[in-house]
């Protein structure tokens, strides 16, 4: 049975916000992410599934149970983008208040308390207040206190966008270890597509309240079901491009640039195709398809090279090892299994 079932849920504004008819499923001990832009609708989602907000439509169950607005019975717990920690209490005060308002018993509260600050690698005294912590130990004492009530669900809504990018690289292993030494379930909100790629079981992708598409990491990267997925998962983004097909079906035209890719059985008179930028490759190899275009700019960002070079109208991104110079005509070779194909009206991934 799946730790949370959504189906058919709807919260929206008269601004036209927020979330339509979302349907999906979390299982236990996943890691699930909400991936998509700022404004899309994750963070609208993460309080329904909280029970902070009420739907106008559909349901949310957990654990098989029907749960409705602000009925979640300590079964959801909530690490908010600024951890939301009491300035006036200690450390373990904090961790400490979920238990307080369950009216435990002392001995049963320094136990819990010991056990999670543990868990979360909270190596500081607990009498320590917020403001004489660090961010990345305030981000501890809130999983911490997250994990005192021995929820099923634990949510995160943008916890590491406040930090510095080194701190958030290591904060980031840490909340993997953390969900996996203690086999709950996340649901983790974030605009950042590293961050989930690199923490997901699954993701999904959203855009205007909707969800794009549901899958692992793998699936979103390698088969993105339409144009938005496919520009918006991977860094640099995919290279989209409009092409005409040929009379014979067995190339495609970028403007006046031939390219020797025969398009799929199920594409009409155009289509647009995607080539990843790590795809395109200035190693010469015969065994590969090959395109010729025009260097444009080069960027040096330390490990490789980002290339922008124009195909016909097209701007085309490549990463390589290999220094080149702006002007320069050159030949990028890529395998035409790795190529996308996607329908230029609908944006629906022709397979």
């Amino acid at each position: 049975m799946p730790e949370l079932t959504i189906r058919n849920l709807a919260r929206e504004f008269p601004s036209g916000g927020g979330v339509h008819d979302i349907s999906l499923e979390v299982e236990a001990g996943e890691f699930f992410v909400l991936l998509g832009p700022s404004g899309c609708g994750k963070s609208t989602l993460l309080r329904l599934i909280a029970g902070l907000d009420p739907a106008d439509r559909g349901s949310i169950e957990i654990a098989g149970r029907r749960a409705g607005y602000g009925e979640r019975n300590g079964a959801v717990a909530m690490v908010f983008q600024n951890y939301a920690l009491y300035p006036h209490m200690t450390a373990f005060e904090n961790i400490a208040f979920p238990l307080r308002l369950m009216k435990l018993g002392p001995g049963e509260i320094e136990r819990r308390v010991a056990q999670c600050a543990k868990t979360a690698r909270l190596s500081i005294g607990l009498e320590r207040r917020p403001g004489e912590l660090s961010g990345g130990e305030r981000q501890r004492v809130a999983l911490a206190r997250a994990l005192v009530r021995e929820p099923r669900i634990i949510l995160m809504d943008e916890p590491l966008s406040n930090l510095d990018a080194q701190l958030r690289a290591s904060l980031r292993a840490e909340i993997k270890r953390f969900q996996r030494a203690t086999g709950r379930s996340v649901i983790y909100v974030t605009h950042d597509q590293l961050e989930a790629l690199t923490l997901a079981d699954r993701i999904a992708v959203i855009r205007a309240g909707v969800v794009e598409q549901i899958g692992s990491p793998r699936e979103l990267y390698d088969a993105p079901a339409n144009e938005f997925v496919a520009s918006f998962v991977g860094q640099p983004p995919m290279n989209l491009m409009r092409a005409r097909l040929d009379a014979d079906r067995k190339a495609l035209r970028v403007g006046e640039a031939v390219l020797a890719v025969a398009p799929p059985d199920a594409a009409s008179e155009e289509v647009t195709l995607g080539i990843r930028p790590e795809d395109l490759s200035l190693r010469p190899d015969p065994a590969k398809a090959a395109l010729e275009a025009t260097i444009e700019r080069v960027e040096f960002s330390g490990a490789r090279f980002l290339v922008v070079a124009r195909f016909g109208p097209a701007h085309l991104l490549s990463e390589t090892g290999e220094p080149v110079e702006p002007g320069e005509r050159s030949r990028f070779y890529f395998e035409r299994s790795r190529v996308h194909f996607f329908d230029p009206i609908s944006g629906q991934r022709i397979s």
